[in-house]
């Protein structure tokens, strides 16, 4: 599909549930990593995810969200897609989130193709590691994403 492929790891892992984007990545970097994929943790996002993301043809991140959704479940789509169910149903967990990253994408005219792989959590309060029903289900996540990538 793309020339050029990068899976960006965004979370706070001092907040429980949020750093399971970097847990993923990890999981992800440990077991599956795949020759020709650029992979990066990138924390708490920031404006320098922008700069990041000009430079691959398609990327994936990989981010926690609060939505109505059962913890853990994966949801796997173009960020375009993924803001317009995120209007009423999903939040990002941290200040600077996917609509930004969205907005900033389309004012720039940036032509990456972007994906989110977002992630219910339910518990982003202060405190390390997920929790113990997420953290079970990290591996399945983990295939689920390794699936999606399969078809770059």
């Amino acid at each position: 599909m793309s020339d050029r492929l990068a899976v960006v790891g965004i979370g706070n892992t001092l907040r429980k549930d949020d750093g399971i984007g970097i847990v993923v990545l990890e999981f992800l970097t440990k077991f599956h990593k795949k020759e020709g994929i650029d992979y990066f943790d990138f924390g708490s996002a920031s404006f320098d995810l922008i700069n990041l993301i000009q430079g691959y043809d398609a990327v994936i991140l990989i981010d926690a969200i609060k939505a109505d959704l059962p913890l853990g479940e994966l949801k796997i789509a173009e960020l375009d897609k993924i803001i317009c169910f995120a209007n009423t149903h999903v939040e990002s967990t941290h200040g600077f989130d996917l609509k930004n990253v969205f907005e900033i994408c389309k004012t720039m005219e940036i032509k990456t193709k972007i994906f989110v792989a977002g992630i219910a959590v339910k518990d982003v309060s202060f405190g390390e590691g997920l929790s113990a029903t997420l953290g079970a289900k990290v591996e399945d996540i983990t295939l689920e994403i390794n699936a999606f990538l399969a078809s770059f």
